[in-house]
C-alpha cells in the first residue's frame, strides 16, 4: 500500500499517437485527484525511475520494429548489461504498446520493454496492452477495457481515493497552459524561421532554414497526380547524409485555414501573448516567447489533422449547447466509436470542420485551452532523392501531392504536400527549416557486391540517391525495377536512368501498368527476369531492396523472389521462405514502405 498518491505517464511515440493517449491517462488521473506528471521518455532523468512509486509507460513501435525517437537513450540505457537484475524492485508500472498487426513486428517495442522491466526486478501491475490499429475500432478497442483494469489496480493501491468522489466527465479541466496577451500589437516575427543557424548540426529542436532553389512539376499536366521534384540549398548547415536517409520537416497550415480558425474563435491573428504553464508542463521551446496568434495557428496548432477521440472529449467539457453536447458525449465515449469512425475518420474530416460544425460550443471555447485541444504539427519524413557527391550543398525530394475525394465536398489535401507544392522559389526566396535522420535502408560498402533495387513510383527516391552515389564509387552491379502509369506521363528522373544505362551504370527494367490491357507490375518484371535474379542473388551475393507504396507491391515483389528461389534454385516452398528470411536477417534484403 502507498501512501501519496501520484502518478508519472513516460511516452515513446513517432507520430503523437502515444502522447495522445499519455495525456488522455493524465486527464483521467486529475479527474481522480492523483498528482501527475506526463513526458517523454528521453526528457526524463531516468535515474529516478528507482524511487518512482507508479509508472505508466506508453510506447509506439516504429519501423522494422524500433523505439521512437524520443525513447531511444531511455532504451540504450534500460538494456545496459551493467544494471543490476534488480535496480528496480520498488517500481510498480504497467506498460500499453500502440501498434499495427499488419507489421511483422507487432508491439514489438511495448513486449521487450515489459519483459526488461520484469528482469530488472519491477512489478507490473498489468500484463501489457497490446493496441492495435488494424482493430475495427481502432486502438481504443484495447485502450479503453485496459484503462479500466488499471484504475481498479491503483484503487487498490491507494485505497483512500476511494473516499473522493472523481471529477466528471463533463466538468473542464483547469487549462495547462495560460495566455498573457501583451498590449502593443507585435509585427510578424520575420526571425522565426532564423532560429538555431549556429547549430553544429541542424536537428528536431535546432532546424536548419534551406533556401529552396527549385520546385517542378514532373508528371504531365494531364496526369492524376502532380509531383514534385524540389530542391534545397543546404550550404553552410554542416548537414551530411548518404543515400537512404531521409530528410524532416514541419508543414505549416493553409492561410485561409488560418483566417477561418481565427474567424470562429474569434481571435486577432496580429495580437501577441506569452505562455505560462501550469503544474509541471513546460512551455513548448518551439513557439516563440512572445508570439503572435498567427504565428501559433499557422506553424504550431495541427488544425488540418482528423482529430482523435480525445479532441471529442475536451470539447464536449465546453458544449452548453444541449444538441451539441450530446453529440460530443457520444463521440467520446466507448460505445459512439463507430459514428465517429463514420462521421471523421473514415471521410477525413478535419479538426477545423469539426469546429465549424459545432459552432455553439466553439463560441465557448477560451484561448487557454487551445494547446490542450490540438495536438502539435508532427514532422514529415521525406527519403532524400539526390546524392551530395553528384549535388555538393543540394538536398533533393520526390513528393507526391497528396489529393483525394471522400463523400465531404470540398477535397482532402494532404498537409505537407501541398504546402510544399504551394512554395514558389520563383517569386522571392523560400526557405524551409529542415533537419536529417538516419534512414532504415543501408548500401553495401564492398565494390562488386550487386544491388537490387524495387521502387515503382516515388518509391524510386532512395534508389535515386544511391545510384547517383554508386556511379560517384565506381560501383557499376546495379539493377533497377522502376514501375508506374504509363511511361509518357509519370516516368521520373527517365533521361539520368537513360544516361546511367549507356554509361553501363546501370540495368533497367520498366512496368508501365497502363499502358497494356493487362497491367504490369515490378513484381511481374522481377518474376520475368528469375535467370538474372538468381546469378546476382545466388552466385554474385547480391542485396535487394523494395521501396514504395505498403499496400500489395512489397508483398507481391516477396511473393516474386520466393518463385524466383523456386524456379531457378529448385527449392520447395519452405526453403524459398527460410532463404527469404534469412536474406532479411542479414540485410541482404530491405525495404522502406509507407501507407
Amino acid at each position: 500500500m502507498m501512501s501519496d498518491p501520484a502518478l508519472l505517464i513516460l511516452f515513446g511515440s513517432q507520430t503523437g499517437t502515444a502522447q495522445d493517449t499519455a495525456q488522455r491517462i493524465a486527464r483521467q488521473a486529475k479527474r481522480r485527484w492523483l498528482k501527475v506528471q506526463v513526458m517523454p521518455l528521453d526528457s526524463y532523468n531516468v535515474a529516478n525511475l528507482i524511487s518512482e512509486p507508479l509508472v505508466v509507460f506508453v510506447c509506439a513501435t516504429t519501423g522494422q520494429g524500433d523505439p521512437p525517437d524520443n525513447m531511444k537513450n531511455f532504451w540504450r540505457f534500460l538494456f545496459r548489461k551493467s544494471l543490476p537484475a534488480g535496480s528496480l524492485s520498488r517500481l510498480d508500472c504497467a506498460v500499453l504498446g500502440l501498434g499495427d498487426s499488419s507489421y511483422p513486428k507487432f508491439n514489438f517495442v511495448a513486449k521487450k520493454l515489459h519483459k526488461r522491466l520484469l528482469q530488472l526486478g519491477a512489478t507490473s501491475v498489468m500484463p501489457v496492452g497490446l493496441a492495435d490499429d488494424q482493430h475495427d475500432l481502432g486502438q481504443d478497442a484495447v485502450i479503453d477495457p485496459w484503462l479500466t483494469s488499471f484504475w481498479e489496480k491503483v484503487l487498490d493501491l491507494y485505497p483512500s481515493l476511494a473516499d473522493v468522489a472523481p471529477l466528471r466527465e463533463d466538468e473542464p479541466l483547469p487549462a495547462t497552459w495560460r495566455f498573457v496577451f501583451l498590449d502593443e500589437r507585435r509585427q510578424k516575427m520575420e526571425d522565426r524561421l532564423r532560429i538555431g543557424v549556429e547549430q553544429s548540426v541542424p536537428s528536431q529542436s535546432h532546424p536548419f532554414p534551406a533556401r529552396m532553389v527549385f520546385n517542378s512539376r514532373v508528371t504531365e499536366l494531364s496526369h492524376f497526380q502532380d509531383v514534385r521534384h524540389i530542391e534545397f540549398d543546404i550550404t553552410g548547415s554542416n548537414i551530411e547524409f548518404s543515400a537512404g536517409d531521409v530528410v524532416m520537416m514541419r508543414p505549416c497550415n493553409a492561410a485561409e485555414d488560418v483566417q477561418q480558425f481565427c474567424q470562429l474563435l474569434r481571435l486577432d491573428p496580429e495580437a501577441s501573448f506569452t505562455l505560462s504553464a501550469s503544474d509541471s508542463a513546460a512551455v513548448p521551446a518551439r513557439l516563440p516567447q512572445p508570439c503572435t496568434v498567427r504565428h501559433l495557428v499557422e506553424s504550431y496548432l495541427d488544425i488540418a489533422a482528423v482529430p482523435r477521440r480525445s479532441f471529442f472529449e475536451l470539447l464536449a467539457t465546453f458544449a452548453t449547447n444541449e444538441l451539441e453536447r450530446e453529440k460530443l458525449a457520444e463521440f467520446s465515449s466507448a460505445a459512439g466509436q463507430e459514428d465517429l469512425l463514420s462521421y471523421c475518420n473514415r471521410p477525413r474530416r478535419t479538426a477545423l470542420e469539426v469546429l465549424a460544425e459545432f459552432p455553439h460550443t466553439t463560441a465557448e471555447l477560451r484561448v487557454d485551452h487551445l494547446l490542450d485541444l490540438f495536438p502539435e504539427i508532427q514532422p514529415r519524413s521525406f527519403s532524400i532523392a539526390s546524392s551530395l557527391k553528384a549535388h555538393p550543398h543540394r538536398l533533393q525530394i520526390l513528393v507526391a501531392v497528396v489529393r483525394y475525394k471522400t463523400k465531404l465536398h470540398k477535397p482532402r489535401r494532404g498537409l505537407c504536400s501541398t504546402w510544399l507544392a504551394s512554395l514558389d522559389p520563383t517569386q522571392g526566396e523560400v526557405y524551409v527549416p529542415l533537419w536529417v535522420k538516419k534512414g532504415s535502408l543501408a548500401f553495401p560498402k564492398e565494390r562488386d557486391t550487386p544491388v537490387v533495387m524495387v521502387g515503382p513510383g516515388t518509391g524510386v527516391a532512395p534508389f535515386r540517391a544511391a545510384l547517383q552515389q554508386r556511379a560517384a564509387e565506381g560501383k557499376q552491379a546495379n539493377v533497377l525495377f522502376f514501375g508506374c502509369r504509363s511511361e509518357s506521363k509519370d516516368f521520373y528522373f527517365r533521361s539520368e536512368w537513360e544516361g546511367m544505362q549507356k554509361a553501363q551504370q546501370l540495368l533497367l527494367f520498366t512496368a508501365f501498368s497502363r499502358d497494356q490491357e493487362e497491367k504490369l507490375y515490378v513484381q511481374h518484371r522481377v518474376g520475368q527476369n528469375a535467370a538474372l535474379l538468381w546469378d546476382l542473388i545466388a552466385n554474385k551475393s547480391a542485396c535487394f531492396y523494395i521501396a514504395g507504396n505498403a499496400k500489395q507491391m512489397p508483398a507481391g515483389v516477396c511473393d516474386a523472389l520466393k518463385d524466383v528461389f523456386r524456379q531457378e534454385g529448385g527449392m520447395s516452398s519452405q526453403e524459398a521462405e527460410q532463404t527469404l528470411a534469412a536474406m532479411e536477417k542479414t540485410g541482404r534484403l530491405q525495404s522502406e514502405t509507407w501507407s
